[in-house]
């Protein structure tokens, strides 16, 4: 689908990396690497990306810090429009949603930090039917064209491994954003 509209696949990559968590930060020499694709392909989508406003560039030292401008008027569709690509809406709709008591679920892994990896590691804090959470996950998986890896945990579990979750850096996709600290 963003392959018709957009057909820089760098520049996809990019959005998805930015777009998909908000809070994910980045240098140049660090996408390349991650992403595989070459300095100079990746400077030349963040300049066109900073230019557009969609990206905020900022100096720490001699490197430059790139991040999504959360203040840009198109920010929250743009986010919209990655989370439909990567399948994460129809993950909320279709499974958490329907689960039962669930307090908190976050995505950790590749899709925090903004890589489409094809692989979404959900966590769920709360109490829930493990039978039903395997169907949902077995018929979003078929409709979003990814694996989904789930790891259902109570209130106490959580607290116990909050830093081990990597919480801090989770794209966190139901529940109080206040559970982090």
């Amino acid at each position: 689908m963003l392959e018709s509209l957009i057909t820089s696949k760098t520049r996809i990559k990019l959005m998805l990396k930015f777009f998909l968590n908000p809070h994910s930060q980045a240098y140049l020499r660090g996408l390349a690497d991650e992403l595989g694709e070459s300095t100079n392909g990746i400077r030349v989508e963040l300049n066109r990306l900073s230019k557009a406003g969609l990206l905020c560039a900022e100096k720490d030292g001699r490197t430059i810090k790139y991040k999504a401008n959360t203040k840009h008027f198109l920010f929250s569709d743009l986010h919209n429009l990655v989370l439909k690509y990567t399948g994460i809406d129809q993950l909320i709709d279709t499974v958490i949603a329907h689960l039962g008591n669930v307090e908190l679920a976050f995505i950790t892994g590749d899709y925090a930090q903004g890589i489409d990896s094809g692989l979404i590691d959900l966590v769920i804090v709360g109490d829930v039917d493990q039978s039903y959470l395997r169907l949902l996950v077995e018929k979003s998986e078929q409709l979003i064209n990814r694996k989904i890896r789930t790891l259902v945990i109570n209130n106490s579990e959580f607290e116990r491994y909050k830093k081990n979750l990597d919480i801090d850096n989770a794209l966190i996709v139901w529940g109080a954003r206040d559970k982090r600290s």
